[in-house]
């Protein structure tokens, strides 16, 4: 099947004017990706079927969250050991997720659901990012951004239609956020044009042609929700 997400971080809202700087730069590029069904701004023709057509399934929706949980897991890792001294601007931003996925799982673990294994979308994408982190940090950035503005937009868009269609409506734990999320998001925003100050050109560009990649990746974990 076929099916077209949202899966980039471009429908976040949010004050060009208060924002500016690289992130701006990033944003166009996701946006591009974009079909014209996920967001208003979107510049790409819709392909497959559109995302408010799935027909989404408790399996699938695990095997999903399972394979976010891994890469979520990754992304912190990765910060926390930090091969370069940026990655250490990204740690404790309150837009982690890793520990809200975990107790999703053993929610529904309690319901009498058994929880899968990791599959090859999470796997591969997990391996793929941590491998960049260790000589590429610009493109790593990329991947840090995409994935989780993605999650507090269409992310959040799509757990809602799905919670409505399989879940009676339980909001999941994923897709909350402790404080206010909108600020969080802008110190998130802050800190990587801080940290893009100091890329050459060259070093920029490297970090916005990731954007492709991010969303390939993103997307195929966001497709096993019908699987």
């Amino acid at each position: 099947m076929v099916v077209t997400a949202a899966t980039g971080a471009a429908p976040e809202r949010f004050n060009k004017r208060q924002t500016g700087g690289f992130v701006d730069e990033m944003r166009s590029v996701a946006m591009k990706l974009h079909s014209k069904d996920q967001s208003k701004e979107g510049e790409k023709e819709t392909q497959g079927k559109p995302w408010p057509k799935w027909e989404p399934t408790i399996d699938g929706y695990l095997k999903f969250l399972v394979d976010s949980k891994l890469v979520y897991d990754t992304l912190d890792k990765i910060l926390l050991k930090a091969d370069f001294p940026e990655y250490a601007e990204f740690r404790n931003t309150g837009l982690e997720r890793a520990g809200n996925l975990a107790k999703d799982l053993n929610w529904f673990k309690e319901q009498g659901h058994v929880i899968p294994e990791p599959l090859s979308p999470g796997l591969d994408y997990s391996v793929y990012v941590e491998e960049l982190s260790k000589n590429d940090p610009q493109a790593f950035i990329c991947h840090f951004y995409n994935t989780y503005f993605a999650h507090t937009a269409g992310g959040r868009m799509i757990g809602k239609k799905v919670a409505a269609k399989i879940l009676n409506g339980k909001e999941l734990e994923f897709y909350k956020w402790d404080g206010d999320l909108s600020q969080l998001l802008q110190n998130v925003r802050e800190k990587l044009n801080k940290v893009a100050e100091n890329w050459t050109r060259d070093e920029k560009n490297r970090c916005l042609q990731e954007t492709e990649k991010s969303f390939k990746f993103n997307g195929e974990i966001l497709h096993l929700i019908v699987a």
